[in-house]
């Protein structure tokens, strides 16, 4: 059995690293981007399927650490099916938890499984790997094809 709540986290961030979720291409998708941190190599492509204003299909390839793998798979499960205005949330909560110290204020209990980045933003290294595919996402959404990080 797991020890606390962060041995369960890092049993999760294992499992969707090991057998991500939507992973894949979208070969009719309406929009995609390709996101890159040059920094540790993450590089990542997001593929959408929106209709009618809701992301009715979501997928993901590339290549990356466990931490951005992990994430991406997360997210692609989130955001399957949701309206784009309830997406935009999702990644301003999901970005306040990666970055802010007290997230007392925040809803994330809204988030679920993605509460195991909570304790990324420890690790500032790590963060852009945890973020990498959520601003692929945005930039999708934008319609913007690339994007680095910086």
């Amino acid at each position: 059995m797991f020890n606390n709540l962060s041995d369960l986290y890092q049993e999760l961030i294992i499992d969707h690293n090991s057998q991500p979720r939507n992973f894949g291409v979208i070969n009719d998708a309406s929009h995609k981007a390709h996101g890159v941190n040059p920094i540790c190599g993450d590089d990542v492509y997001v593929f959408l399927e929106i209709r009618y204003n809701s992301i009715k299909n979501i997928s993901f390839t590339g290549n990356s650490c466990a931490i951005c793998k992990a994430s991406a798979s997360i997210m692609t499960d989130k955001v399957k099916g949701k309206k784009i205005k309830d997406v935009e949330f999702i990644i301003q909560l999901f970005h306040a938890l990666i970055v802010q110290k007290d997230i007392t204020a925040l809803k994330v209990d809204s988030l679920g499984k993605l509460l195991a980045f909570s304790g990324i933003r420890n690790f500032p290294m790590r963060v852009k790997c945890a973020t990498l595919a959520w601003h692929t996402l945005c930039s999708a959404m934008k319609g913007i094809n690339f994007i680095k990080l910086k």
